[in-house]
């Protein structure tokens, strides 16, 4: 940021989300009609807290270990992570045996189809870790300014838009098949970024970014329309809070690992070309995250969303 609003510095980008936050929470009262369950779920503090924590012990370690030098105690708190899943699971399992109201929906998992569907979510949305690295690369590799690094995303969110206003005619003509048309958009898009990045493909980079926009538009709203119609309508809410989860879990999972494996590959004085060669092995990770995204949504059902 070079206005410095409020005295703030890149911090002030939060800010654009007042504006939405209010228009939404008017849009709300207008628009909104008021409904209650008939039986009022009890929030699952345990869970909440046992999540937490092993998200915490997973992902910090993840995100600090490469700067603090893999101490000991990161090492701990890695190790103490699955164990901690162990523990949330246990006692959700015990929780719903009594009647109550668990975080996550265990008897869930037993339907392979939205099982399926967490992992392509997860898969998914591990693409976050594009923004950071793409900034980093355009900003400190190339020494572009913030506003030309944001201008060059133009053409990704440019396709990202379209695409959005048109999937829900695609997702009724192809079905479950719109989330393997965008993800096979997103691998050739992301790859002819790599490519173009490299070398290989120069002068290819708009392309490749509004390809990628394209599949990231027609993915985006269909992921999780596609998912939830293989679950009893009566739990659907709690099938699509879980899926929400998976994504924000993707989300910090990218950042941390991708993130870790591009610093990693900088080394300690990076040149011009050591962030190109950072920032095409991040983004072949995710390609090939992608790739995976779309052989799942292969196994989905082929029936067209009603």
């Amino acid at each position: 940021m070079s206005a410095h609003p409020f005295g703030l510095a890149w911090q002030a980008i939060f800010l654009i989300n007042a504006p939405i936050g209010l228009a939404a929470f008017l849009g709300g009262l207008l628009f909104l009609t008021d409904s209650r369950a008939e039986h009022a779920q009890r929030l699952d503090i345990g869970g909440v807290i046992l999540l937490s924590l092993t998200l915490g012990l997973l992902v910090y370690p993840l995100i600090e270990g490469r700067e603090s030098g893999w101490p000991i105690w990161i090492i701990t708190m890695l190790l103490a992570s699955p164990l901690m899943l162990a523990a949330f699971v246990r006692f959700e399992v015990r929780l719903s045996a009594r009647g109550g109201d668990p975080l996550v929906a265990l008897h869930l998992l037993r339907n392979s189809d939205f099982v399926i569907g967490l992992v392509m979510a997860l898969a998914f949305y591990m693409l976050s870790s594009f923004y950071l690295t793409f900034a980093v690369y355009l900003q400190s590799g190339l020494h572009q300014s913030p506003l030309a690094a944001g201008l060059a995303t133009l053409p990704f969110a440019t396709g990202f838009f379209v695409s959005s206003l048109v999937s829900s005619l695609v997702m009724q003509w192809l079905g479950a098949r719109t989330l393997t048309l965008g993800f096979a958009l997103q691998v050739i898009g992301f790859g002819v970024v790599m490519l173009s990045v490299s070398g290989t493909l120069p002068q290819s980079l708009e392309f490749g970014l509004i390809c990628g926009g394209l599949g990231f538009g027609t993915v985006m709203p269909s992921v999780i329309k596609a998912v939830i119609g293989s679950i009893d309508p009566r739990h659907a809410g709690l099938a699509s809070g879980m899926m929400i989860s998976t994504f924000q879990i993707g989300a910090a999972l990218g950042v941390a690992v991708i993130g870790g494996v591009f610093y990693s590959l900088l080394g300690p004085h990076p040149q011009a070309d050591d962030y190109a060669h950072a920032f095409t092995i991040a983004i072949g990770c995710n390609v090939a995250l992608l790739a995976l995204g779309g052989w799942l949504s292969l196994w989905l059902p082929r029936e067209p969303a009603a």
